[in-house]
């Protein structure tokens, strides 16, 4: 064991009675036992085969737990903890940055405001007497007539100064795509454990997940700057689709699961991830005079290298090749590969702000 990580070790140890939740009065001794063994944490060796990833992480790990205390082991120290929280609290990011962007939206705010309104005049209704509601029936259906008349005008007036909303979509595509994988790989890496049978399942949405983001980055770029050209639009956002749909079909063999397909996957995705590179030298030379090109390449360039750097961290499962046991608990490579691809997503995303902000900028010719 590292020096380094000795004391979080311990402190793994220390809290491995924890995972044994208390049984049921009802249940025997035997029964106990068996709960007992099912939630501690095992070595490598100890793992059944179709959980034999990493041969170089050597222990803390768990292994066929009921799904309660796969649940509860979010909040305990185990080979897998920062890799369900890394993109858990980066889904979390994504969640928090949509919601925002929707209150710029004119027909959220509205919408937003008028639920505020609605919620405040129940409150104050609801200490109204049946008499006095009745009483005042007349005047509120005149004030909401007015109100319904003044906020269809606000709307027509926002409608018409600004662009029309579905050309928002295509930035919401990438957010959602972007959570999506998120939240499926935090989710595969707490339940993983459970059972073979959810291990394979849970693996396979892992894998659409990460397609899925790969297409979804690929919508705000190509939509908005081959806006007044259609035909590109089909064209690269159709091939990068059906590329998609053929990683996930191809994946979903349950050999290509398993530890030793560990660079073909990262091939496959890789190759979806660079054939953006064709769209973005065309999208280059179409917007060659564009005084934010050098902003958004600059942001685009910075996603390539966090993802490479981090699918290279994956594949080479550097550092605990050199050092088996010492990153067992935190600083492995798929940890660090985690990380990477936050920071490349957050990236796209300053991207994608500005082909939002710059979507109506320029006229079609």
């Amino acid at each position: 064991m590292c020096n380094g990580a000795i004391g979080v070790a311990k402190l793994a140890e220390e809290e491995e009675p924890a995972a044994v939740l208390e049984t049921s009065r009802g249940k025997s001794e035997k029964d106990d036992d068996t709960t007992v063994a099912k939630v501690r944490l095992v070595s490598y060796e100890e793992l059944p085969e179709y959980m034999k990833e990493n041969e170089f992480i050597r222990d803390y790990y768990r292994a066929e737990w009921p799904l309660k205390h796969a649940f509860l082991s979010l909040f305990r120290w185990h080979n897998e903890t920062l890799n369900v929280w890394t993109h858990l609290i980066g889904f979390l990011v994504f969640l928090w940055l949509t919601a925002a962007n929707l209150q710029h939206m004119p027909e959220v705010a509205e919408l937003l405001n008028n639920f505020s309104w609605s919620i405040s005049s129940a409150a104050e209704n609801a200490s109204l007497t049946q008499s006095s509601l009745f009483s005042e029936a007349l005047p509120m259906a005149k004030l909401g007539s007015n109100a319904s008349r003044a906020g269809g005008a606000a709307a027509a007036s926002a409608t018409a100064s600004t662009t029309p909303t579905e050309t928002r979509w295509p930035f919401f595509v990438f957010m959602g795509g972007a959570m999506f994988c998120l939240l499926s790989s935090s989710l595969c890496h707490l339940f993983c454990c459970h059972s073979r049978r959810l291990n394979l399942f849970l693996s396979r949405f892992d894998y659409v997940g990460i397609a899925v983001m790969i297409v979804s980055s690929f919508f705000p770029p190509i939509y908005y700057i081959f806006r007044c050209d259609r035909h590109w639009q089909f064209l690269y956002l159709g091939a990068i689709t059906a590329m998609g749909v053929f990683a996930v079909a191809t994946l979903f063999a349950p050999h290509h699961a398993t530890g030793s397909f560990r660079v073909f996957r990262a091939l496959l995705f890789s190759s979806m991830a660079f054939s953006g590179i064709v769209p973005a030298v065309h999208a280059t030379v179409v917007n060659w005079d564009d005084p934010h090109r050098p902003v958004t390449l600059a942001w685009e360039a910075a996603m390539a290298v966090s993802y490479v750097t981090g699918t290279l961290f994956y594949v080479s499962r550097v550092p605990e090749r050199w050092r088996p046991g010492c990153f067992d608990l935190a600083g492995q490579s798929h940890q660090v590969f985690h990380l990477f691809v936050i920071g490349g997503a957050l990236a796209h995303y300053q991207a994608a702000i500005i082909f939002l902000q710059r979507r109506g900028a320029l006229g079609c010719t």
